[in-house]
C-alpha cells in the first residue's frame, strides 16, 4: 500500500489533528480541503469542528468535495449536505464552499481544480468492496486518461446507487496530504486488501505527497 498506515482507537480525534497540524503548516495564508462522504466522515468533521474551532482560522480556508452523488444537494445522501451539516454549520463559514454539481457535467469542476493547483488536505474513505472516493471496482473511472482529473463515474457491480462525480487518482495526488480514514469490522477485509496492495482494490492505488491511513483497531484486524 502508498503510504503510513497507523491504527489509533479514536479515529475522528486522529483526524482533527492531522488537519489542525496542516492547516498550521500550510505555505502562505489560503488552505484548501477536500470532503468525503459516509458515517466516519460526518463523526471526522463533527469533531474538527469542535478541535478546530480556536486551531483554524475557517476564513482562509476553501472547501472542496473529493465526491459527490448525483442528487440535490439537499439529498439526505448528499456528501455536500453531509459536510454542511457536520462542519460548514458549526463553524460558522469558511472563505469558499465549491461542492459538485453534477448537472454542469465534471468540466467545470476538473478547471476548478486545475486553477487550484494542489489541494492541503483530500480526506478519503474505504468501502467494504475496496474503492474511495466513487472510485469503484471495474468503473471507467480507474482507466481516466492523464490531465484527467474529475469525472462522471457509476458501479458497475451495482453495490453503490447513484451515479457520481469523483476525483480521479491524477485528481487526489494533487494533495499535500491525503488522509484516509477507516472505522470498524464491516471494512476489515477491503483494509487488508488494500495493505496488500491488491489491484481488485481500487483504494490500493491512492498516491499524494504524502498519505496516511488512520485505521482503528477494528478495521486493522486481519492485517
Amino acid at each position: 500500500m502508498n503510504g503510513d498506515l497507523v491504527v489509533v482507537d479514536d479515529v475522528p480525534g486522529a483526524f482533527a489533528a492531522r488537519v489542525v497540524d496542516a492547516f498550521r503548516e500550510r505555505e502562505g495564508d489560503a488552505f484548501s480541503i477536500a470532503l468525503s462522504g459516509g458515517g466516519t466522515a460526518r463523526r471526522c468533521y463533527e469533531r474538527l469542528a469542535v478541535d478546530g474551532e480556536d486551531a483554524i482560522d475557517w476564513w482562509q480556508v476553501d472547501v472542496y468535495w473529493g465526491d459527490e452523488r448525483c442528487v440535490s444537494l439537499e439529498d439526505p445522501d448528499s456528501n455536500y449536505r453531509l459536510g454542511r451539516e457536520a462542519l460548514l454549520d458549526r463553524v460558522g463559514a469558511a472563505n469558499a464552499t465549491w461542492p459538485m454539481r453534477c448537472d454542469e457535467g465534471a468540466e467545470p469542476y476538473q478547471l476548478r481544480v486545475g486553477e487550484l493547483g494542489r489541494f492541503d488536505v483530500v480526506h478519503l474513505g474505504l468501502g467494504p468492496d475496496g474503492h474511495t472516493a466513487s472510485l469503484f471496482p471495474e468503473s471507467a473511472a480507474l482507466e481516466a486518461t492523464s490531465g484527467r482529473l474529475v469525472v462522471i463515474n457509476d458501479d458497475p457491480l451495482g453495490h453503490n446507487p447513484h451515479p457520481r462525480m469523483t476525483l480521479t487518482f491524477e485528481g487526489i495526488a494533487r494533495a499535500h496530504l491525503v488522509v484516509v480514514t477507516v472505522e470498524g469490522e464491516a471494512k476489515a477485509d477491503a483494509m487488508a486488501r488494500v495493505a496488500a496492495g491488491d489491484p481488485t482494490a481500487p483504494a490500493s492505488r491512492v498516491q499524494g505527497g504524502h498519505v496516511v491511513w488512520l485505521v482503528d483497531p477494528a478495521a486493522a484486524s486481519r492485517l
